[in-house]
């Protein structure tokens, strides 16, 4: 056991003892002394520290020194009833503080107590439980703000956990705090019928039992009740005032000496009036002139001197920036921080800030947030980093999305609009602006608030600016998911199912497949908008394939198959009939006769005119599809799938290719047309 436990269970247990066992007058005389000094290292710890949390035990010891002291306090009461002589330190503040006058004694006892228990008391009762109630609603905004710095690159991850701890850990301890100070209350409130019931007691015991009459009594004994209170009162007034000092806390970087002092001596213009109100008074009124006058002279001179310390400091601090400019100057370019390149940007004009601003009511940030989150659920992978900047070299209401450092794409807002788009079946027009959506390039028009309850009620879809931006990433991102895919991504991914299935990875990686082949399967996958989520299927499928064939498309078919719930799940709505169109065999054929194989990998060396009339073929049958409103889906063999969507994938982006194999049994299809040549 540590020495530091044995001394708190003394403590403890110490107090628990002088509840029940009577202790000798020169025992008492230890403990209490003891009891000040240790309230005094509280008070003065408090005051000198830099942030509340460094005291976070504060309510526990806010309770244990109560306990310790109404153990004395009992214990002393023991002592006067049964006695009279309740040790040194008692009958010294007894007569010394109160002068050896009962009355003036009783008075300053009377003052303490309203002192501690209607000002400091009632005032840290109030703080703490407004500081708490604050702390508390402040939580939410505080966490979306660590993440709006977590979204946009301002912290890292240990970071942004360290600042949730604390978030959570200020909250805990104002929230103890708010009751801790029930504690103080509640001393204070004892220690004066204790001190009624040792005045009442003692008179009645000194009559009875010593042969006293009632005013020798009472005034011995109020003497020694009086010292007992003090004595107990005191060190409460220091813990008291330590409770309020801790929670009416600012700052905390400075040093609270420091700052008190800095805060209040730092504007020579005060010292000036404080000095010159002081000599008027000094002069005008009959108070003591020499007193008042040399007060405001010294006011007056420590202003000129903070003054002078602090044209000397603005200075200094001037000659040092230039020197540091200077010095910047002279250094050669730190190239290594221009070599960093971001995963993902979205720079916007001027005229759009507002829409990014918390302090303007903007919450573009915790829409990338939620689009983080959303691509994570949908496709299983951790999007990187989005630095969000403004650029004044862009119009004021465009934005450009990149990715890693190259533009793909850009849209243009108009603030204080929304962007109203027709769903099909509505016939009636309003005014606006025409423009077009800029994440599928759908007919749109800008309205202003006003038209809004209107456009929404003729059956228009009506999106604010925040949500066209956001829509518009999302989109980008997850086109551009697969390019982002990093080999340490993947190695986080496998790192994070390895606690549950470590045989599968041991067996897998680096045996079968290198971290790298295993993120060009991911990669494939995203590429084609399949989600990566179920990554312990996909980790069993390659470990059952990789033994017979490294190939990475046919790999990634045989993934793709082992997912075919999912993706039909996702691409073919339940309980419904899907329109689609398959592949003519002699097209098939054509094609896999056509792949050439090599060490590297198979590639496809079709004719060009085949090509050309198979991508004539897609085209009119997709504006079938497009006719009845379906999305466009192709159905092919297993085996012929990825090398027609090679084939295809640069003249048709959103086309949907999908062999039998990844179709599950319970899907109903129904083809509308056939592409042949």
């Amino acid at each position: 056991m540590k020495k530091n436990d044995i001394f708190v269970g003394l403590y403890i247990l110490a107090a628990i003892i002088f509840l029940i066992i009577p202790m000798s007058p020169s025992l008492l005389d230890f403990f209490l002394a003891l009891n000040i000094a240790l309230s005094l290292v509280i008070l003065f710890n408090v005051i000198f520290t830099k942030e509340v949390l460094y005291m976070s035990t504060f309510p526990t010891i806010l309770l244990f020194s109560t306990i310790f002291r109404i153990a004395l306090n009992v214990s002393s009461t023991r002592l006067i009833l049964s006695t009279g002589n309740p040790g040194s330190v008692v009958r010294v503040f007894g007569e010394f503080v109160g002068g050896g006058d009962m009355v003036i004694g009783i008075i300053i006892f009377i003052v303490l107590i309203l002192v501690q228990f209607i000002v400091i008391n009632k005032g840290s009762e109030r703080v703490a439980e407004v500081t708490a109630r604050f702390t508390l609603d402040a939580m939410p905004g505080k966490q979306m703000a660590i993440d709006a710095d977590l979204n946009t690159g301002a912290i890292n991850d240990a970071e942004a956990k360290e600042r949730r701890q604390r978030i959570q850990d200020e909250a805990a301890f104002f929230g103890s705090m708010d009751g801790a100070t029930k504690y103080v209350k509640g001393d204070a409130v004892a220690g004066l019928i204790i001190t009624i019931i040792n005045i009442a007691g003692g008179t009645v015991t000194g009559m009875l039992n010593r042969g006293m009459d009632a005013t020798q009594a009472f005034q011995e004994y109020a003497i020694l009740t009086i010292g007992d209170g003090l004595v107990s009162q005191i060190p409460s007034l220091m813990i008291s005032l330590a409770t309020g000092v801790l929670v009416t806390k600012v700052s905390k970087e400075a040093d609270f000496g420091d700052l008190l002092v800095s805060q209040l001596f730092s504007v020579p213009k005060v010292l000036y009036i404080v000095g010159a109100s002081m000599i008027g008074l000094g002069i005008i009124t009959p108070l003591n002139t020499f007193l008042f006058v040399g007060y405001g002279l010294a006011f007056i001179l420590a202003g000129r001197t903070i003054a002078e310390k602090i044209e000397i400091s603005s200075i200094e601090r001037e000659v040092s920036t230039e020197e540091t400019e200077a010095e910047e100057i002279r250094k050669p370019e730190n190239v290594a921080a221009l070599l960093q390149v971001d995963p993902i940007e979205l720079e916007f004009g001027y005229g759009l800030i507002p829409l990014a601003d918390v302090n303007q009511g903007g919450d573009l940030l915790d829409r990338v947030v939620l689009i983080r989150r959303q691509i994570a659920l949908e496709l299983g992978t951790i999007v990187p980093m989005i630095r969000l900047r403004d650029n004044i070299q862009l119009n004021p209401n465009q934005y450009i999305i990149k990715i890693k450092g190259v533009q793909v794409s850009e849209g243009e807002i108009l603030f204080d609009h929304y962007l109203a788009m027709n769903p099909g079946y509505v016939e009636e027009e309003i005014t606006g602006i025409p423009t077009l959506e800029p994440s599928f390039k759908l007919p749109a028009i800008w309205i202003t608030e006003s038209q809004r309850e209107r456009a929404e009620s003729l059956g228009y879809t009506v999106v604010d600016p925040p949500s066209i931006i956001a829509t518009h990433l999302t989109e980008v991102i997850k086109r551009h998911l697969h390019e982002l895919l990093t080999r340490q991504d993947v190695q986080r991914l496998i790192d994070n199912i390895k606690e549950s299935n470590e045989t599968l990875i041991s067996e897998l990686v680096p045996k079968l497949l290198s971290v790298g082949e295993i993120q060009k399967v991911l990669q494939n996958l995203l590429r084609e908008q399949i989600s990566i989520r179920d990554l312990v299927t996909i980790l069993e499928t390659l470990a059952d394939y990789a033994p017979s064939t490294r190939d990475i498309d046919v790999l990634t078919e045989y993934v793709r198959q082992s997912l075919k719930r999912a993706i039909s799940k996702k691409f073919f709505p339940e309980g419904e009939m899907t329109s689609v169109i398959t592949l003519d065999p002699k097209v098939e054929q054509e094609i896999m006769d056509s792949v050439k194989q090599t060490e590297h990998g198979a590639y496809l060396a079709l004719d060009p005119e085949i090509t050309r009339e198979i991508i004539n073929s897609v085209q009119n049958e997709l504006q079938k599809l497009e006719e009845l409103g379906k999305n466009p889906i192709i159905i092919t063999s297993p085996i012929v799938r990825m090398y027609f969507k090679r084939l295809i994938q640069d003249y048709f982006k959103d086309l949907t290719v999908i062999s039998y194999n990844e179709i599950d049994s319970d899907v109903e299809l129904q083809s509308v047309g056939m592409v042949t040549v």
